[in-house]
């Protein structure tokens, strides 16, 4: 009888070193809900909800993805790998032995709960990849790289922790929502033909909630009011060197609130162009010009899928633009700022601004001391009118808005460039 208590006794702590273990290698979370591989943030915005994986990145499986489906209020989403019991009420990054790449500010934090500039602020519908480099293991040491979209952001040497390091992802604002891939797969030859094909993501200094592939801009958002506006505004303004562009409506959508024009540099991310003050747009979906008002003017006529549509300027002879003669010797870097070491530091983020407040009134006053155009558009490559506008401090920037499911357009910056 005693050995047999004695076999039983051996076999339940057997079972319970066993449910250690599982328990080690369970996912773990925090104020969040999971439903499949979504993650969906449960707290009421003071607290931080933050997921561990089951598995810590390896030689087999050395990336992972993190698809943003929802923002939420403040877009407060981190990407990133900590040791395996990382205290879930931190977001990843902000801990030692930790790493993370986060949506919100575009910053890298790395075992400090201030970040450094580190890439672009991400949007809805963008993919964040983060992986370690397994063949530069050396001496406690690996390389942490971070993805957007399947383009490398940076990279950085990080401490490999004896038991691996996690995948990890943090949230901090209600409605953020994020679909976790574990599976997947990067490398660098297939990186560098997406980064061929994504080159044009270059032209851009303002995205919100658009999506860029190669020329093809596809809005995101959730189309559900007019404070759901998708707005692209390119990187450059347009100058007597490049004083034309043009969209082609690719797909419609559900309600072609497609809209193309010009607009100041800080304009509003949540107002089509044309809406307020410092822009001119010609609207698809009605056919009308708005030029720093909600109220649209008859212009010309409705634009479907198919149709081109085309903005510029027709520059005065002795019409130079501040600052034009420099802007191919423009150094991004100067306008950096200097603290912080080892920062990756690249032309494409720098425009990633913080959302400018609209104010009605005398924000725009200095406009009427600014210089006169003759803003044009065409349709399918035929005239369909002009307006005369005074030039914002800065210049005009060719901007796009978009509002309904499903619209896309192909964008060309420079059709008479040959």
């Amino acid at each position: 009888m005693d050995d047999i208590n004695l076999h039983y006794r051996f076999l339940n702590w057997r079972r319970r070193i066993r449910d250690v273990r599982a328990v080690h290698f369970q996912e773990r979370y925090k104020r969040m809900l999971k439903n499949g591989d979504t993650l969906s943030y449960q707290g009421n915005s003071d607290e931080v909800g933050c997921y561990v994986a089951p598995c810590p990145l390896s030689k087999g499986n050395c990336y992972f993805e993190v698809t943003i489906m929802d923002t939420g209020v403040r877009g407060t989403i981190a990407v990133g790998l900590v040791p395996q019991f990382y205290k879930l009420d931190h977001q990843p990054g902000w801990l030692p032995q930790s790493v993370a790449y986060h949506a919100d500010d575009g910053k890298l934090y790395d075992g400090n709960p201030v970040g450094q500039q580190f890439g672009p602020k991400c949007n809805r519908g963008d993919r964040i990849g983060c992986g370690i480099y397994c063949d530069t293991i050396e001496a406690g040491l690996t390389t942490v790289f971070f993805t957007k979209n399947g383009k490398e952001v940076g990279s950085l040497v990080f401490p490999a922790a004896a038991e691996g390091l996690f995948p990890a992802i943090g949230m901090h604002s209600l409605g953020e929502e994020v679909r976790l891939d574990l599976q997947a797969e990067w490398d660098m030859e297939e990186a560098d033909s997406i980064m061929m094909v994504d080159s044009h993501e270059d032209d851009w200094g303002r995205l919100y909630d658009i999506k860029v592939t190669g020329t093809l801009l596809e809005y995101v958002g959730k189309g559900k009011s007019i404070l759901d506006v998708g707005l692209a505004q390119a990187r450059q303004p347009l100058s007597t060197r490049c004083h034309y562009f043009e969209v082609e409506i690719v797909d419609a959508g559900e309600k072609c609130y497609i809209a193309l024009g010009l607009a100041r540099r800080d304009y509003p991310k949540n107002r089509h162009p044309g809406w307020s003050q410092g822009s001119v747009a010609y609207h698809a979906d009605d056919g009308k010009i708005f030029h720093g008002s909600g109220v649209g003017e008859p212009f010309g006529p409705r634009c479907i899928e198919g149709d081109i549509m085309g903005c510029g300027i027709m520059f005065p002879r002795d019409y130079i633009l501040d600052g034009e003669d420099d802007i191919d010797e423009w150094d991004p870097l100067e306008v950096l700022p200097r603290q912080g070491e080892g920062r990756i530091q690249n032309i494409l983020y720098l425009n990633d601004e913080e959302e400018e407040e609209e104010e009605d009134g005398g924000e725009l006053d200095q406009e009427h001391d600014g210089r006169k155009v003759m803003v044009f558009f065409t349709r399918n490559g035929k005239l369909m009118g002009r307006r005369e506008v005074v030039v914002p401090p800065g210049g005009f920037y060719p901007t796009v808005g978009m509002l309904s499911s499903g619209e896309k357009v192909k964008v060309d910056l420079h059709p008479l460039s040959g």
